[in-house]
Order: structure tokens, then C-alpha cells, then sequence
């Protein structure tokens, strides 16, 4: 569509500046200081939206942090598309490691480094700017209604009542989202599922306080020593995880699936040298792609306890830390994994502690239906501007809101993520290219096209 590549090559430093404008606000949700960061975010988000020609924004309060609903009704017969996305950030810390202010955005070799400049802001805005074309070009052809939330990175506690009371608002024919990434701007590819979570806090303890570790090391076991024991059974020689039952749900990928996996290109050496490592590890038998995509793992993503500031201590801590996470896959359940874990570090636990284990949060896995319009939608939208069909992909990551919207709504989810997995996501110098961003803007009216095409015609 002529119209919308014209509109979109005059406003484009526009729509940047924008994006680097929202960039700027520290929008943490995981932290208490950030509370009003977090509503000044919202309600750039609100404005930015009725800007961009929606019809109705309201801003949503919640227990936490709040919900922006906004909508673009142009006929209640047509097709409806529910988008989705996020407007808060992971923390940015550790910020030493950090070239430029994480809300500082810079740009660098075409890059966007800052933090949620992929995650989710810049992709989240590119349907913003999408809707914006459409409207400005006269040729909306259905429905576009958008619920941008506020607490996806600690775990949407909130969103699943929030949904429940606003069936009727939310109503739509698929959700789409952009919060996934794909191969390369020269290899399109598309999600067609995303894996669950269970993310638990682990607390050891041994003496009812710190000691003297002259006095009494040796004879009283150290809890970070006994929880480093602990978490290192996790795993046996061949990195398979050894809690009994952690695999009995897995739905094994077939080899039909295994080979279209296969066809994606894929190199282990550029993609161990892109992470600085000399060899790559993970679960025997599996490829690299099927480790973080088709099977479920377990992390260690923190563990802390005795003394860790500046200078010497010779402490023998009364108590030791972790946070664990586990990367589900279809047929594994959120809640009865958790439990999983939970009981399993209590069994494992030596008499000389004690363990305390608690859930942080959780989401199923979900896939998505290769067969749906809303897929044949956004295949045939990205093949229109990349010029070839895009590869049909596992993501690793997990999205926990898509089995609430399926089961509430009704509806089918589809991804369209124009990040890379080498975005940084939640790591420091998280970047977005911005060419990728110009490209989400590029495609998604195409998505809304073909969709209410598609639909038409059913």
C-alpha cells in the first residue's frame, strides 16, 4: 500500500523521537519507587494513543500498576483484532555494566540502546504508530482495540481479574502480539509458541544467626554451601533435570517437528561467540534451538547470603538465597510444577538446615495454531513486506497472559516480533534495531488488512 509506506517514510523521525521519548521514563514495575514512573508512563501511553486516532483511552487502575485500554471502532460488524503489550520494564541493574543510562536512550550503528527498547515498548509502540498510518491513510478496514499492561515482568498478577470483569470490552476475534522475537530481518520468522513458567524463592537456614567462621566453621554447616549442594543435583552428568516427575506431562516434539525446527539457519559458532563462551551446554540430544524452545529447563537466576560488601568478613551466615526458575513446555502446569519444586527442595533438604520455599509466579505454555487466520494473516502480512514467508518458530521465552486470554476471551493469540534473541533482553545495553522497529510499523497494517480480509471471506 503505496499511502501507507509514504506516510510512514514522512513522519518517521517522528515516530523515533517518540519512541525515545517513552524510553526515557523508568517505568519499573517490580519496584515500589517507580510507582509514579509507572502511572506517567500509562498516561503517555493514553496519549500517545488517542493521537494515534483511537477513539476511547481510558487508563485502568488495579491492585498494582494500571491497565491502558484504548479502541478504534470503525464498525461493530467487522473483524476485531485485541492487541497486546507492556509498558513496564525489567530493573536495570546491574547499571555499572550499562555503556549508557539504561533511560538514557542512545543510538549506536542503527541500535537502540535503552532499557524496554525491545522489551516492550518499542515493539508495543509499533501498533501504535500502525493504527496511526491506518487512520491517517483513511484505510482501516476493521477493528483495532489495544490492552497495554503494566505488570508483565512480575508475573501479570493482576491482569487475570481485570480480563475476568471486561469480557465485553475485550471482546476481538484473535489477540495479536509483539512481544517475541524472530530470526533475523533476512530470515523472517514467526512464534507459534511460547513456553510456560514457574519462578520460585528458595530460603536456607542454619544457625539462628551469624557466626564467627573461626569459631565455628566446621562444625556447623554453612547454608550457602548446603543450598549450592542442593541446587547442583538439580542437573546430572548428561544436564538432565533429576526432580522426579519434572518430565512426565512433556509433549514430545515429533521428528516432523524436530525437522522444521532444523530448516531455520542456525550457527553455533557465531552464536557462542556472540555471548562470549568457548562451548555451549545443555540437555544430550538435543540441538541448541530445540534446548530453548521445545524442552523445559531449570535456572538458577540468583542466589545470595552472608557477607557481600566491600572488604572481609569472617562470617558464617545464618542463612542463604535463590531464586529458581523453570521454562515450561505444553502439557506442563504452572501451579503443579511449582508444587513440584517447592516439595522437592524440602525432600532434598539435610537435617543441619532448614528450607523454606515460596512461588514468585507462574504461566502455561501456549501454542498457536498454524491453521488460524489469524496466523495465515500475519505469515502472508510478513511475506508481503520481507518478501518471503516467514519460518514458523518455538520461542523460549514465556508470555503468561496468553492462557488467560485463550480461556477468557476465547480467542486465539498470534506473535509477531520483530525483536532478535540478541536484543539483551533483561540483560544490560538492552538495544533494539531501528530498522526493525520501521519494519513492525511497515507490516502490522497488513496484518489488520489481511485479517479482516480473511474474515470476510470465511
Amino acid at each position: 500500500m503505496q499511502a501507507w509506506k509514504d506516510y510512514q517514510s514522512q513522519n518517521k523521525d517522528r515516530f523515533l523521537n517518540e519512541l525515545l521519548e517513552l524510553l526515557r521514563i523508568p517505568s519499573v514495575s517490580a519496584k515500589s519507587e517507580h510507582k509514579a514512573d509507572m502511572i506517567r508512563c500509562a498516561e503517555a501511553f493514553k496519549q500517545r494513543l488517542l493521537e494515534a486516532g483511537a477513539d476511547t483511552v481510558e487508563i485502568y487502575p488495579t491492585d498494582g500498576h494500571p491497565i491502558v485500554y484504548g479502541e478504534k471502532i470503525i464498525d461493530p460488524s467487522k473483524p476485531t483484532v485485541l492487541v497486546y503489550g507492556h509498558y513496564d520494564v525489567q530493573p536495570a541493574e546491574p547499571l555499572e555494566l550499562w555503556t549508557n543510562g539504561p533511560f538514557d536512550p542512545t543510538i549506536v550503528d542503527g541500535k537502540i540502546f535503552a532499557r524496554g527498547s525491545c522489551d516492550d515498548k518499542g515493539q508495543v509502540y509499533m501498533h501504535v504508530k500502525a493504527l496511526e498510518t491506518l487512520v491517517q491513510t483513511n484505510s482501516l478496514s476493521g477493528n483495532i482495540k489495544f490492552c497495554i499492561e503494566g505488570e508483565e515482568e512480575v508475573g501479570s498478577p493482576n491482569l487475570g481479574k481485570f480480563v475476568a470483569q471486561h469480557k465485553e470490552l475485550l471482546k476481538a476475534d484473535c489477540v495479536l502480539i509483539s512481544d517475541s522475537a524472530m530470526i533475523s530481518l533476512d530470515t523472517p520468522s514467526i512464534d507459534i509458541g511460547v513456553r510456560g513458567l514457574s519462578y520460585i524463592e528458595v530460603e536456607v537456614t542454619g544457625p539462628n544467626r551469624d557466626l564467627h567462621s573461626g569459631v565455628y566453621g566446621g562444625a556447623v554447616a554453612n547454608p550457602i554451601t548446603i543450598l549450592a549442594k542442593m541446587i547442583a543435583s538439580l542437573h546430572d552428568e548428561n544436564n538432565h533435570i533429576t526432580i522426579p516427575g519434572f518430565y512426565d506431562d512433556v509433549v514430545v516434539a515429533t521428528p516432523d517437528e524436530r525437522a522444521l525446527m532444523a530448516k531455520a539457519p542456525f550457527n553455533e559458532n557465531d552464536y557462542a561467540k556472540d555471548l562470549g563462551v568457548q562451548a555451549l551446554w545443555g540437555e544430550k540430544g538435543y540441538t541448541t534451538n530445540e534446548r530453548t524452545g521445545i524442552r523445559p529447563t531449570l535456572e538458577l537466576n540468583g542466589i545470595w547470603g552472608g557477607y557481600t560488601g566491600e572488604g572481609a568478613k569472617t562470617v558464617l551466615p545464618s542463612k542463604a538465597y535463590a531464586k529458581i526458575s523453570a521454562r515450561l513446555v505444553p502439557n506442563q502446569i504452572s501451579k503443579k510444577m511449582t508444587d513440584l519444586l517447592i516439595n522437592h527442595f524440602a525432600k532434598i533438604a539435610p537435617p543441619y538446615v532448614t528450607v523454606k520455599a515460596s512461588l514468585h509466579h507462574g504461566g502455561e505454555p501456549y501454542m498457536t495454531p498454524i491453521d488460524s487466520v489469524a496466523y495465515q494473516a500475519a505469515s502472508k502480512a510478513m511475506e508481503t513486506t520481507f518478501g518471503k514467508a516467514p519460518i514458523p518458530v518455538r520461542g523460549g521465552g514465556s508470555i503468561p497472559i496468553c492462557a488467560l486470554f485463550e480461556k477468557e476471551l476465547g480467542i486465539k493469540i498470534v506473535f509477531m516480533g520483530f525483536g532478535l534473541d540478541s536484543d539483551n533482553l533483561h540483560s544490560p545495553n538492552e538495544k533494539y534495531d531501528i530498522a526493525n522497529y520501521y519494519k513492525g510499523i511497515e507490516t502490522i497494517p497488513y496484518f489488520h488488512h489481511f485479517f479482516a480480509e480473511m474474515n470476510v471471506s470465511i
